[in-house]
């Protein structure tokens, strides 16, 4: 550890992903702590063969969610269930816990290798934000997860493919049907994706799939012919 790494560490103690306590020892290479590593609940198997959320039997293909509904993406993967990290995700999100991303970008890329095997996506392509709400927070914390998820990949991100050109309301705060009028047209597709074929979408949270249906739909209507995306959590639409 260099000079300059410890006086860091002195002054930016780093901190557990899950429960943002001070780390100690080798707790500070992995980024959580000892205590809160059982606390983690991963998304096993069986997964819907659609979102990639967990079902409540293996003799199910579809969660309630995906049943008769149309997807414009292909297929999705999501690491945790959104109850056992959400204060985490918020303290990522809204407290400027940008070093969170370490840590979580890592788990989910050693965690989907063999989805990214199987999908070969040409470039990552963080859910971006509003530009007035990212100028507030700092950053857009999707696309702290696809850097580190490129780093162990070699997969490039993408920011300029994607642009978030009208602002829109929380969605926990509405239904289904005000959710896809809420974010309808509320992105921009540049046309550099006609040069791509295959695409993986990246965000922290999956509830319903509005947002990434969205972005899929115009994907699709440029010509990209997979969209696949990876979600660090799942929420409770399933």
């Amino acid at each position: 550890m260099t000079i300059r790494e410890v006086l860091r560490d002195l002054v930016y103690p780093p901190r557990c992903a899950i429960c943002d306590g001070v780390l100690d020892g080798s707790e500070k290479k992995i980024g959580i702590c000892t205590d809160c590593r059982g606390k983690l609940r991963y998304i096993r198997e069986p997964r819907c063969f659609k979102c990639g959320g967990p079902l409540k039997e293996d003799t199910e293909e579809y969660c309630r969610n995906c049943k008769g509904r149309k997807h414009f993406y292909d297929r999705g993967f999501a690491l945790y269930e959104y109850s056992s990290v959400r204060q985490a995700v918020y303290r990522f999100k809204y407290a400027g816990r940008r070093e969170y991303a370490r840590f979580f970008g890592r788990e989910m890329a050693l965690h989907m290798r063999r989805e990214l095997r199987a999908w070969q996506p040409q470039a990552l392509i963080p859910v971006p934000l509003y530009a007035g709400k990212e100028r507030s927070r700092g950053y857009n914390q999707a696309t702290a997860l696809a850097e580190v998820i490129s780093s162990y990949s070699g997969i490039p991100v993408r920011t300029d493919l994607v642009r978030r050109v009208r602002r829109t309301r929380p969605m926990k705060e509405l239904n289904a049907r005000e959710r896809a009028a809420n974010i309808k047209n509320a992105f921009l597709i540049s046309q550099d994706v006609v040069k791509l074929e295959v695409v993986m979408l990246i965000d922290d949270i999956y509830t319903t799939g509005t947002t990434v249906d969205e972005i899929a739909r115009g994907l699709r209507a440029c010509g990209v012919k997979h969209i696949y995306y990876a979600a660090l959590s799942i929420g409770s639409g399933m």
